[in-house]
């Protein structure tokens, strides 16, 4: 049996990265024919309350990416970004999640991000043996390379 190999920060970064370059040419083109701007800024937001997000173009932004990350990892175990970069979401028995992991390791990327900055995640994956951040030690996930 191969030895399992957990997938770092920076490869979990680097497909970060790629994944929003993805986000980017997708989403800049549909804010430039809706919005008429490349890329918002707080004055192009047709509601504006503080810190929180309203705008209805900026929420169906935000519901694909969630349904992106969720359906993806989900199923296929891997958004395009850990795909191109050779890593997979599994769950304890080494196959892909499935919704209920996807979703609950998904939602708790919002405890992940505290305080700030994704800080709380990237000290786990930083000390953990497995790489594991919250949401994947709740729900039972992992990160792994695939070669």
């Amino acid at each position: 049996m191969p030895q399992v190999r957990y997938a770092g920060l920076w490869p979990r970064f680097l497909a970060l990265v790629l994944d929003t370059a993805l986000f980017c040419v997708v989403f800049f083109p549909i804010a430039r024919l809706v919005k008429g701007v490349w890329l918002m800024s707080a004055a192009d937001h047709r509601w504006v309350y503080g810190w929180f997000i309203t705008d209805p173009l900026c929420l169906v932004f935000l519901g694909i990416i969630w349904i992106y990350l969720i359906l993806l990892e989900g199923w296929a175990g891997a958004t395009v970004g850990k795909w191109l970069l050779g890593l997979r979401v599994v769950g304890p028995d080494g196959h892909v999640p499935g919704l209920t992991k996807s979703l609950v390791r998904n939602i708790l990327r919002l405890v992940d991000t505290l305080p700030a900055l994704n800080i709380l995640g990237i000290v786990l994956i930083a000390l953990s043996p497995e790489r594991a951040r919250f949401g994947d030690r709740i729900a039972g996930t992992r990160v792994i390379h695939t070669r």
